[in-house]
């Protein structure tokens, strides 16, 4: 008779080489595009730890790496100095309230501006709002995650050039939210915030 070592069964051997194989896809499920053995600050042990967030680092990654071939080969703006700017916003989750879904977020805007400034996608039909004395030119990104919006104002007014708003919970409409604008469309009509101005704007 044959004697079963530490009391175990055919099936649970089975079970635990289960166990094994799936502990090791969660683990390479969880690689980000650095390598976790140099996790340096907080926010990358935590990215390290969680397989959904090192699937976004690997996502910028390549968007990353797609726009600096563009702007190898054509005349586009280099990110990297906006890239640093974006590794300093991302390890400042540390001081937020929901440390994660402050890194997830920021993963996500920065694909979404990434994937827009390089050409990602075709440019979709823009949208003209007359807010008083300043038009609103508005181009809805519907295939990034969050969806986006991109507005450039035209006429007298004070900021940016341009700026861009990621989709935001709401009650009602659309509400696109990011820096220092806010841009919240229901039925035709706009409610825009455009750096501390306060204007509502009507489809032109």
């Amino acid at each position: 008779m044959i004697k079963r070592r530490y009391g175990l069964t055919r099936n649970s051997v089975t079970l635990m080489a289960a166990m094994g194989i799936g502990a090791a896809a969660t683990a390479l499920a969880a690689q980000p595009s650095f390598d976790c053995a140099k996790a340096d600050g907080a926010v990358e042990e935590l990215i390290c730890k969680d397989a959904e967030l090192a699937a976004l680092d690997r996502k910028l990654a390549e968007v990353y790496e797609a726009a600096m071939k563009r702007v190898a080969q054509e005349r586009y703006e280099d990110p990297r100095p906006f890239q640093h700017a974006w590794v300093k916003r991302r390890n400042d989750c540390t001081e937020a309230e929901d440390v994660r879904g402050c890194v997830k977020t920021e993963y996500q805007h920065r694909i979404a501006e990434l994937q827009i400034q390089y050409g990602n996608f075709m440019v979709p039909s823009p949208v003209y709002y007359n807010c008083g004395e300043m038009t609103i030119t508005a181009v809805f990104y519907r295939e990034t995650e969050p969806p986006t919006v991109v507005l450039t104002p035209s006429g007298p007014h004070e900021g940016a050039d341009q700026a861009i708003a990621f989709l935001s919970p709401s009650g009602s409409g659309a509400k696109y939210e990011g820096g220092n604008v806010m841009f919240w469309e229901h039925h035709g009509e706009a409610q825009l915030t455009w750096f501390g101005k306060e204007m509502t704007c009507q489809v032109r």
